[in-house]
C-alpha cells in the first residue's frame, strides 16, 4: 500500500498556493517582481529563438525529404517504438517499374518499347539515389537537430521553468518579510528569504550555464548544415550524371533508328548571346569525344549537332546540342551540306 507523507503534501500545496498568489499580484501590479540581469535575458532570447527556428527548419526539411505526411507519421511511430522503419519505393521507382513493364508489353525490340525500358531503368536509378540522399540527409542534418531539441533544449526549458518557480518563491518570501516586520515572525520570514534567495541564485547560475552552451550548439549545427549542403550537392550531381548518360544513350538510339533527336528550344538569352539558329551549320560526329574541361562539349558517334566557326582557331569549332554548348575539335566532325 502506498504511503503518503501528509506534511510534505501540505507543504507542497502551500507553496503552490503561495506561487499562484504571487503571480496574481504581479499581474495586478500590487507586488514587486525580481528581474533577471540583461545578459541573462539576452541569453534566454537567443535560446528561445534557436528553439523556434530549429523546430521550423527540422519540420520543413522533413517535409522536403519525405513529402507524404502519412509516411512521416508512420516513421515517427516506428521511431518511438524503436523499430526499424519500413523500406518504401520512391515515386520515381514506381514510375520506372511501370515504364519497364510497359516497354516489355510493347516489345523490347521496338524503338518505343526499348526506350521506355531504358528510361524506366534510369528512373529507378534516380529513385535509389533519392532514397540514399534522404537517408544521408537525415543522419547528417535533421536527426542531430532533432536530438538537440529533444535533449539539450528540453533540459534548458526544464531548468528555466524551475528558475521561474524559484523566482516566485523568492518574491513571495520578500513580501512575507515586508508584512512581518512589525510582527514576531520576522526572524522566520527572513530565514525563509535567505534560503529562497540562495536557491534562486543557484538555479539562475545553472540555467545561465546551459544558456551559454547554446553557442556551441550553433557551431555543431553549422557543421551539420555544411554536411547537408555537401550531401545535397552530391545528390544533384549524381542525378545530373545519370540523366546525361541517358541523354547520350537516347541520342545514339535516335541516330541508329533514324529518329531525329529532341533539341530543346533556345531561350531568348541564347538567341541574344549566340549566333541565330539559322546561321549555325549542322555537323555529324565521327568519333566519341570526352570533354577535357567545362569549356568543351562531349560528343557521341553519329549524333548531329550545330556548329559555327571560332575566329582565329583552326582546331576547334563552337558546338551546340540543345542548351549544351562548348568547343569541339574539328577533326571529330563532318559538316552536313
Amino acid at each position: 500500500m502506498m504511503e503518503f507523507n501528509v506534511k510534505k503534501i501540505v507543504r507542497d500545496a502551500g507553496a503552490a498556493i503561495s506561487r499562484v498568489v504571487q503571480l496574481t499580484e504581479e499581474k495586478l501590479g500590487t507586488s514587486e517582481k525580481t528581474e533577471l540581469d540583461a545578459h541573462f535575458e539576452n541569453l534566454w532570447e537567443r535560446a528561445d529563438s534557436t528553439k523556434t527556428w530549429t523546430e521550423k527548419i527540422v519540420r520543413n526539411a522533413e517535409a522536403v525529404l519525405i513529402p507524404n505526411p502519412g509516411n512521416r507519421i508512420e516513421d515517427f511511430i516506428y521511431e518511438k517504438m524503436e523499430k526499424k522503419k519500413p523500406t518504401r519505393l520512391s515515386n520515381l521507382e514506381y514510375l520506372g517499374l511501370d515504364m519497364i513493364e510497359a516497354g516489355n508489353e510493347f516489345g523490347p525490340g521496338t524503338s518505343y518499347g526499348s526506350t521506355l525500358i531504358k528510361v524506366g531503368q534510369c528512373e529507378q536509378k534516380l529513385g535509389q539515389t533519392e532514397r540514399d540522399f534522404i537517408g544521408s540527409a537525415g543522419m547528417c542534418f535533421t536527426q542531430p537537430l532533432q536530438k538537440f531539441l529533444d535533449g539539450e533544449m528540453k533540459t534548458i526549458m526544464k531548468e528555466k521553468n524551475l528558475l521561474a518557480t524559484k523566482r516566485l518563491d523568492l518574491d513571495a518570501c520578500k513580501n512575507r518579510v515586508r508584512k512581518a516586520r512589525s510582527l514576531l515572525g520576522t526572524p522566520t520570514a527572513e530565514r525563509d528569504l535567505r534560503i529562497a534567495q540562495s536557491e534562486f541564485d543557484r538555479q539562475a547560475e545553472i540555467t545561465k550555464l546551459l544558456l551559454e552552451g547554446v553557442s556551441s550548439s550553433h557551431a555543431a549545427h553549422l557543421r551539420c548544415l555544411m554536411e547537408f549542403v555537401d550531401t545535397q550537392a552530391r545528390y544533384y550531381s549524381q542525378c545530373s550524371t545519370i540523366m546525361s548518360e541517358l541523354q547520350k544513350e537516347l541520342t545514339s538510339l535516335a541516330s541508329q533508328s533514324g529518329v531525329a533527336p529532341f533539341t530543346p528550344a533556345i531561350s531568348i538569352n541564347d538567341q541574344t548571346n549566340d549566333t541565330a539558329q539559322s546561321n549555325l551549320k549542322k555537323a555529324r560526329v565521327l568519333y566519341d569525344y570526352d570533354a577535357k574541361d567545362i569549356t568543351e562539349l562531349s560528343l557521341m558517334t553519329d549524333e548531329v549537332i550545330f556548329v559555327k566557326e571560332i575566329p582565329k582557331d583552326d582546331d576547334y569549332m563552337w558546338g551546340q546540342r540543345g542548351q549544351q554548348k562548348g568547343r569541339v575539335p574539328k577533326a571529330f566532325l563532318e559538316l552536313i551540306h
